[in-house]
């Protein structure tokens, strides 16, 4: 009798577990779906039809009553994620910066890296290749959020 109640138990709680923890049909729904059917098959071979019938159907009313419960109870919100984003994507400087205005590499363009321009800094991309930490540098132009740059050139 111990042996059932255990399997009841595990069965119950995995099952559980898989509608409010783990959603899908996984390993747990399984697994538990499989120690309720054997708790019940035990239940058969070694009691009867009657008390077999009784214990299948006392398993699925507290089965649909947990469930119900949990869900009239909203305990399941306590597991939901209800966090809201409210951060931004770092503005890539159009309104403030213009194409032409120059700065200098903070990092190393490899072709991503740091540059100031204004004493602000952005995130830049090279549009020629690398570019050493310490180089001046000029906006090209702005594209998907992005701001790209090639050193200035010193011929006169």
């Amino acid at each position: 009798m111990a042996f059932t109640i255990v399997l009841t138990i595990v069965g119950l709680v995995l099952i559980l577990s898989e509608i409010f923890l783990i959603p899908g049909v996984g390993v747990a729904g399984i697994l538990g779906a499989i120690s309720l059917g054997g708790a019940c098959y035990y239940v058969f071979y070694e009691f009867g039809l009657l008390p077999g019938a009784v214990f299948t159907a006392v398993i699925l009313a507290v089965l649909i009553g947990l469930i119900a419960y949990t869900i009239k109870t909203k305990a399941w919100k306590r597991l939901a994620l209800n966090t809201k984003i409210d951060s931004k994507v770092q503005d890539a400087g159009e309104d403030t910066l213009s194409v032409g205005d120059t700065g200098k590499a903070v990092t190393r363009l490899a072709p991503i890296g740091m540059a100031r321009f204004d004493g602000k800094g952005y995130e830049v991309k090279s549009l020629e290749g690398m570019i050493d930490a310490g180089t001046d540098v000029e906006i090209v132009m702005f594209e998907d959020n992005r701001i790209y740059v090639k050193p200035v050139s010193s011929d006169f």
